[in-house]
C-alpha cells in the first residue's frame, strides 16, 4: 500500500507537539531587514527541509511574540491563508494557528 502525504490536521498536531515538547527555535532575532529576511530564507533553502528545520530556523513559537511594539500572530501576516489556516511561504508551506508566529512576519 503507498504512503499518502500527511494532512494539515497530521502536520499542525506534529508542530504542536514539537513546540510545547521543548523544540528551541531561533525567535530572534526577527526578519526586519530586507538583508534579515534575505539570510533566514537561504538558510531555509540550504536546509535539509525538514519540518523540524523550517521550525527551529524559522523561529516558530505557539503564542504571538510582539516586537518593536507590534503583535505578530501569523493570522496578521501576509502568507496566512485565513481559511486554511495556513503559511504559504513557499520555504514553510505548513498548516498554522492564528495566534503562533515566526520570525519571517510581514503585514
Amino acid at each position: 500500500m503507498a504512503q499518502t502525504a500527511a494532512t494539515d490536521a497530521e502536520v499542525l498536531e506534529q508542530i504542536r507537539s514539537m513546540l510545547a515538547g521543548g523544540l528551541k527555535t531561533e525567535v530572534f532575532p526577527r526578519g526586519d531587514t530586507h538583508e534579515e529576511i534575505a539570510q533566514i530564507i537561504a538558510r531555509l533553502r540550504e536546509s535539509d527541509g525538514s519540518l523540524e528545520s523550517k521550525l527551529v530556523i524559522g523561529g516558530f513559537t505557539l503564542e504571538t511574540i510582539e516586537h518593536g511594539g507590534i503583535e505578530q500572530p501569523c493570522e496578521t501576516c501576509m502568507y496566512y491563508l485565513v481559511h486554511r489556516k495556513f503559511c504559504e511561504l513557499p520555504e514553510f508551506a505548513v498548516p498554522v494557528e492564528p495566534e503562533w508566529s515566526c520570525r519571517l512576519w510581514r503585514i
